[in-house]
């Protein structure tokens, strides 16, 4: 095994470590990173315990490494999200609390807050409850994904992606902050703000150096060792 594949194969493991910190995952939940010629993706065993050998590696949408768990039932549905994005680089998937509650809802999660953008402009809620276990449904959430940075999975949770494993786990922790919002400004019977199109826009702007922020906070918070 190259060296690099080697260290991308702890970052994925730390970052799931991370995630499993941070809440956003329980005990099921999956960390991915693209390689030149297909991806790193974590196993079914817990992601607060994962090594670099509980990362398995995945070549044409077969497992060819041997770790010591089994490839997620939802691999399809990486795989078929790098085919169709080529700058996704990393995929954070987890049941976040606030995510979940919002999940059962028919409607669009919304922006409410500023630092909810870094979870992306537009979040959509892929409509089948299902779990994503074939070509064909792992092709149809990358339609629903389109462009976007998240979504989220009819009942069971959402997905973050980023051009990067910070990235992508900060975008996952975000979406829930956004989630967080909306249910506890539904909770307290608040309205919330009118805010047009074009001031969104402007407000929008600032996400990307926000990001960059975010996701060193994540890091240092979390306990991930990966620079």
């Amino acid at each position: 095994m190259s060296e690099d594949l080697a260290r991308l194969r702890s970052a994925v493991a730390s970052t799931a470590r991370m995630l499993a910190s941070a809440g956003l995952v329980e005990a099921f939940g999956h960390v991915s990173a693209r390689t030149p010629t297909g991806f790193l993706i974590t196993s079914t065993s817990p992601l607060f315990e994962a090594t670099a050998d509980d990362v398995i590696r995945v070549e044409s949408g077969v497992s060819i490494g041997g770790p010591t768990g089994t490839a997620p039932l939802e691999l399809p549905m990486h795989a078929a999200i790098y085919d169709a994005r080529p700058d996704v680089g990393a995929i954070c998937r987890g049941h976040p609390p606030y995510v979940v509650t919002w999940g059962v809802s028919t409607e669009r999660l919304p922006l409410l807050h500023g630092l909810g953008g870094m979870a992306g402009r537009t979040i959509r809620t892929h409509p089948d409850i299902e779990l994503v276990k074939t070509a064909a449904s792992g092709e149809s959430v990358a339609r629903t994904l389109g462009d976007d940075s998240g979504v989220l999975l009819a009942a069971n949770g959402c997905l973050a992606v980023g051009a990067d494993l910070p990235e992508a786990a900060t975008r996952l922790w975000f979406l829930e902050e956004r989630a967080r919002v909306a249910v506890q400004v539904r909770s307290a019977g608040l309205t919330p703000l009118t805010v047009r199109e074009y001031t969104w826009d402007r407000r929008l702007q600032d996400s990307a150096p926000e990001l960059v922020r975010a996701r060193e906070w994540m890091r240092r918070s979390f306990g991930s060792d990966q620079e």
